[in-house]
């Protein structure tokens, strides 16, 4: 399929720019003033303060959530003002405690590894903020971000539906590509939407964020959610669970702390000894077993993902070939999608698929996504129910 590059803001339009305080969405402000645009920044005001602060002063200045928030919005707001930038905070507390932190802590406790960034994306960046901004009166043409993605519209309808949305295709810097992040976004909210560093590389955007003297340039590059210093404290508010850790013939290894501390593949930290590496290979939420295996083990064939979402809600009129993210770490992997014949004694959300992988795929983890590309652009993606070995 042939697809059109969705062209920037130009001179005259008013953009909305989210602003982190970092060289990506700080240079992106600077580049459509540049423009010509008329440019207003917004920041995300997320920390409730409500968890204690890390111990031994430690800072958590690069992470999106953490109690360094307000060093964020000072530094957006100084830029702000230096560049003559219209600039507000918005308060979306209680949205980001709902759809992320809540979500969050209810994945990990139900045995699932979940990817806060992408929940985070959908509901809060892309929706609990710009809701925020309309809520003030803040009118603007589009909403700006430094996310490293295309955006392109294919020249005939997807899936022989006649419609032509905005789909989200990987950037021009694959080191830095953030489409996989992005896939949740609904194509009605993609329309205003645009990433101008797109067709740019990091090493590009630092280059011009020092061209421009900019301060951001020499700040350190922002963590995704929180360190995992911070992981026992997000989980305090309840008292975790010990267990057993077993091997598959149900042989008892040692006691785990509480499945919220484990994950699909890990190896570390397990606490238990065995003359050869042992690595999770699945987590039993309704027994409470963390179970063991050799990393032979580990491999999947295919995978059943559910809570799918397509571009312009169109779902596929066949099965097909692609490339598949099954983290944002992996290598698009050869898979065949097709549709999942639920069996009786199966739930799942909405409607379910299978992904049947070329060649068998290493520690799939419930709770993430696969992302499915075609062409380099994202044809859809679903939260990864089960693997099968």
């Amino acid at each position: 399929m042939n697809y059109t590059e969705i062209e920037l803001p130009c001179k005259g339009n008013t953009v909305l720019v989210g602003m982190s305080g970092g060289v990506d969405s700080t240079l992106s402000a600077v580049l459509l003033k540049e423009k010509g645009c008329r440019v207003i920044g917004v920041t995300m005001s997320l920390w409730k303060g409500d968890l204690p602060l890390l111990p031994d002063g430690k800072k958590l200045h690069s992470s999106c959530y953490g109690p360094d928030e307000s060093v964020d919005i000072e530094e957006c707001s100084a830029f702000c003002k230096e560049q003559g930038i219209e600039y507000h905070v918005i308060d979306v507390k209680e949205q980001y405690q709902k759809e992320v932190l809540d979500y969050f802590k209810a994945e990990y406790r139900a045995g699932r590894t979940p990817n806060p960034c992408i929940r985070c994306n959908r509901f809060i960046k892309f929706g609990a903020l710009l809701d925020g901004a309309m809520k003030m009166g803040i009118d603007f043409d589009f909403f700006c971000t430094g996310h490293y993605a295309r955006l392109l519209r294919p020249s005939e309808g997807i899936w022989g539906s006649g419609k032509r949305p905005l789909m989200i295709a990987s950037a021009t810097d694959t080191t830095k590509d953030q489409a996989y992040f992005l896939y949740r976004i609904p194509s009605e909210v993609l329309e205003k939407v645009r990433f101008p560093l797109a067709g740019l590389e990091k090493k590009d955007v630092f280059r011009m964020a020092r061209e421009r003297h900019l301060a951001a340039a020499e700040r350190p590059e922002s963590q995704d959610f929180i360190p995992e210093e911070y992981f026992d404290l997000l989980f305090s508010d309840r008292p975790s669970v010990p267990g057993d850790i077993i091997d598959l013939d149900g042989h008892i290894l040692g006691k785990h702390r509480g499945i919220e501390h484990y994950t699909i593949g890990q190896r570390r930290g397990l606490g238990v000894s065995s003359n050869r590496p042992l690595y999770v290979y699945s987590i039993d939420a309704e027994k409470n077993l963390v179970v063991l295996a050799d990393d032979t083990e580990l491999e999947t064939a295919s995978l059943i993902a559910d809570d799918w979402v397509w571009p312009a809600g169109i779902e596929p009129d066949t099965d097909f070939d692609a490339l598949v993210k099954i983290r944002l770490a992996s290598r698009p992997v050869n898979a065949h999608i097709e549709r999942y014949v639920i069996p009786d004694g199966e739930n799942y959300t909405g409607n379910p698929y299978r992904l049947t992988f070329e060649k068998p795929q290493r520690a799939v983890a419930p709770g993430q996504s696969a992302v499915v590309y075609l062409d380099g652009v994202i044809a859809g993606g679903g939260i990864i129910a089960r693997s099968i070995k």
